[in-house]
């Protein structure tokens, strides 16, 4: 592991907090040390307060905030002397001392000061880092973990049994720093759990923690422990039906929509595959911090209802009586050996910090394996931290999910007008989201993990399949269906219709639209909720216009494509809606060419034209989107074959 302090770039962060600032984006630009909210860094500096007297006060990470982007706001200012004091009480309880640091925190609106805050207090020294670093954790984890740290480092660390973190870890790290410590210790490493280092400014504290990992990363290459990587097998094949189904029934155990995330890489399909995989994936995380996230172990196959039944006997084997509720018996992991590894979650970003954790414990688990066995945490303990009361506490106060939380829509047309706006409404109902265009630009519209972009073409089966499966390995199904890519040729008189331009119509409008429902109705019969379909129609349908019957043809015929699927489709649990938009002019059918023609033709003004309907009003992309998210919740839910203008009144449709 090398420093990647660069003085240059220390002095661009300015102000007291600077350095800390700097220092914790250092530490958290390495996945191998902290992953997702993981670790924690504090600075204890010296300040005046608004009578002009110093008080000391402790800048320690805030709940809620991740190393990589921290900013000075990411930190909580907590009365040093006070936090001290508390680590010295004979016996202080989780939700006590979290009270006592909220009500002792300087700054109105400063984010939750981190449940180590006391043990960050105690230690002295101005800078104090804390991460999760693989290396560490996977010598910890194998036979004689104690002697091999001493092994490694001697004096240089405090060393510290595993203890549930809180009071009870900082109280006794009081202690036992004070017995252990000498002049040449500059870190301290809890087992099981991570590792500390400290100085008097933030470069020492940094480079500090970056020797201690590259010292435990040296022991294992020199044991042969390091690159541990698993031969190359081939892949199976990828059954997004199979997956989806799965999905299904890891949704129904929860009670609830989840996405699931599948990874089929080397090392994934290899360890799923890897001879012993019952003892050494069932045997806890790499560090209990990731229990909340992952739950204790992952799924081996796909019996999710035998599973549960096992969760449940975790449960009640270690649940005081009335005291803790039951979370959901699904799993948050799996491993297959035909697709590797697969991550569940609430929404994208959960199931990609599940994916990203797991990838991390599976090198921890090999490593620890080559020096002898990987052995993790008793069941006791992973369950203390899985329902540790302030856990439950989050839980009861974090309200309900967002309507569309843990489920997928598939938007098509998604790069512009309608489609990019119903991308849009989707997220912000919180859904994922495959948005599909035929133009390349969609695949960089949106860089978050809940939206997936793809550029199709529609008219090509290969094509659709291809992006079904991206779609079902980044998300696990699809629930709802938005078929809105259309294409408007140039108007034309019925005598003067070019072949090409007829043919391209029913190409677009038609033909690929049955080719992506028959691709996506296997998934959208194996939605948790129910497969959902909106069909973008057009006014035409009912009030064709002059020069546009290879349009208007193509929607009447999609239309009755839509209205025969509602028919069949119901059966299988899936409702199909249609929209009719007419006048929806910041869309990419309408050019202004386009627009002054079909002006035109009805013998009016541009501006004329653009509000002509009975309301004279204009009707946006975005009011379109709204409607057509509103027709998938739950005001539509006993909908189906309905017919809808978002029009602003035609008196030809009235």
């Amino acid at each position: 592991m090398k420093s990647l302090w660069d003085d240059v770039e220390a002095a661009t962060y300015a102000g007291p907090l600077g350095p800390r600032v700097y220092s914790s984006r250092l530490l958290g630009r390495d996945k191998s040390l902290v992953l997702h909210g993981g670790g924690n860094t504090s600075v204890k500096l010296s300040e005046t307060d608004l009578f002009g007297e110093p008080q000391d006060v402790l800048y320690v990470k805030g709940s809620g905030w991740d190393l990589a982007t921290i900013e000075a706001r990411g930190f909580a200012p907590v009365r040093l002397d006070y936090a001290r004091r508390l680590a010295e009480l004979p016996a202080l309880s989780d939700p006590q001392m979290v009270n006592e640091l909220a009500t002792h925190t300087l700054r109105a609106g400063a984010p939750a000061a981190s449940i180590e805050t006391l043990l960050h207090a105690i230690l002295p020294h101005a800078y104090v880092d804390h991460t999760h670093a693989d290396a560490v954790l996977a010598v910890t984890n194998a036979p004689q973990g104690v002697q091999r740290i001493r092994e490694i480092y001697g004096g240089r660390v405090v060393v510290i049994p595993y203890l549930m973190p809180g009071f009870e870890l900082a109280a006794y790290c009081a202690r036992e720093f004070a017995r252990q410590a000498s002049e040449e210790t500059i870190g301290m490493v809890l087992l099981s759990h991570g590792v500390f280092s400290f100085g008097a400014n933030a470069r020492e504290s940094y480079e500090g923690m970056i020797r201690l990992v590259t010292l435990a990363e040296d022991y294992l290459a020199q044991r042969k422990a390091w690159n541990v990587a698993p031969a190359v097998q081939p892949q199976a094949p990828f059954r997004r039906d199979e997956v989806a189904a799965l999905r299904r029934a890891i949704c129904e155990c929860a009670g609830f929509p989840m996405l699931l995330r599948t990874n089929g890489a080397e090392k994934f399909l290899a360890f799923a595959r890897h001879a012993d995989v019952a003892r050494i994936s069932q045997r806890g995380p790499a560090t209990p911090d990731h229990v909340i996230r992952t739950k204790p172990t992952p799924m081996l196959g796909r019996d999710v209802a035998a599973y549960a039944r096992r969760y449940r006997s975790y449960f009640e084997r270690n649940a005081s009586q009335a005291k803790e509720t039951m979370l959901d018996p699904a799993p948050r992991m799996v491993l297959d050996p035909q697709f590797g590894f697969a991550a569940a979650g609430r929404s994208a970003q959960d199931a990609c910090v599940v994916d990203e954790l797991y990838d991390h414990t599976v090198d921890v688990i090999l490593r620890a394996e080559a020096l002898g066995g990987w052995g993790a945490l008793a069941e006791r303990d992973l369950f203390a931290i899985e329902y540790w009361d302030l856990e439950q506490a989050k839980l009861k106060k974090s309200g309900a999910p967002p309507l569309f939380a843990g489920e997928v829509a598939v938007v098509t047309g998604a790069a512009s007008g309608i489609g990019k706006a119903c991308v849009g409404s989707f997220l912000q109902r919180g859904a994922a989201v495959v948005a599909l265009d035929r133009n390349p630009a969609v695949e960089t519209l949106w860089e978050r993990p809940d939206v997936l972009g793809l550029a199709c073409d529609l008219t090509d089966a290969a094509a659709i399949d291809a992006s079904l499966e991206r779609a079902v390995r980044a998300f696990g199904g699809a629930d709802m269906l938005v078929l809105n890519a259309g294409l408007f040729p140039a108007p034309a008189p019925v005598e003067a219709i070019a072949p090409e331009a007829w043919h391209s119509a029913m190409a677009v409008n038609v033909e690929a639209n049955l080719r992506l429902l028959q691709a996506c109705h296997a998934l959208l019969k194996l939605a948790p909720r129910g497969g959902r379909i909106v069909v973008i129609g057009s006014r035409n349908v009912a009030a064709p216009g002059p020069g546009a019957a290879a349009y208007s043809a193509s929607k009447a015929a999609l239309n009755q494509l839509a209205r025969v699927t509602a028919l069949e489709w119901a059966k299988d649990g899936i409702r199909l809606n249609s929209l009719h938009p007419d006048a929806v002019y910041d869309t990419a059918l309408w050019t202004e060419e386009l627009l002054a023609a079909r002006a035109q033709a009805y013998a009016l003004t541009v501006e004329q034209y653009r509000r002509r309907n009975l309301l004279k009003t204009e009707v946006s992309s975005h009011d379109v989107a709204e409607l057509a998210a509103e027709m998938c919740g739950p005001l539509f839910a006993k909908t189906t074959g309905a017919q809808l203008p978002v029009d602003g009144g035609h008196d030809r449709v009235v």
